[in-house]
């Protein structure tokens, strides 16, 4: 199963509402983002254990860790979680940037270091979302 498939599947399994909210960030993301890179991880390690929730992945990013290793990595994720919806924006330097600079005008949803999560899309505005997933990218293309 390729990764269009995966996606598809994954959204698909969503129970409504958080389907169409899936499919519409989905879309939003591929606007922002035009002919970038898809991922799906399943979110199992490599002895088939869950580890985290499914991911859909876009872009490209590496992570630098501490000990020199790199890994290949998707910049920007969509996943669902028991609570609603979750959006991660990997490799911004500053913590505290994304709750400082999107918090207040989000709408409702909780913005940590890297992750904005929120229950349905209509708690948040679109607009800023998107502005903090270019400034994501902006920010990692520059490092």
């Amino acid at each position: 199963m390729d990764v269009q498939e995966q996606i598809k599947e994954y959204i698909t399994s969503q129970p409504e509402p958080k389907r169409d909210d899936m499919q519409a960030l989905h879309h939003h993301i591929l606007q922002v983002l035009p002919g970038c890179k898809l991922w799906f991880d399943n979110g199992k390690n490599s002895e088939n254990k869950t580890v985290s929730n499914p991911n859909i992945g876009y872009g490209f990013y590496t992570i630098k860790y501490a000990d020199g290793k790199t890994r290949d990595f998707f910049q920007i994720g969509l996943s669902a979680n028991t609570t609603g919806i979750s959006v991660y924006i990997l490799g911004i330097k500053d913590k505290s940037y994304l709750a400082q600079t999107y918090g207040k005008e989000l709408g409702k949803a909780s913005v940590t270091g890297y992750c904005i999560k929120f229950k349905t899309l209509k708690d948040i505005n679109i607009d800023i979302l998107e502005a903090a997933i270019r400034y994501g990218v902006e920010a990692t293309s520059e490092s």
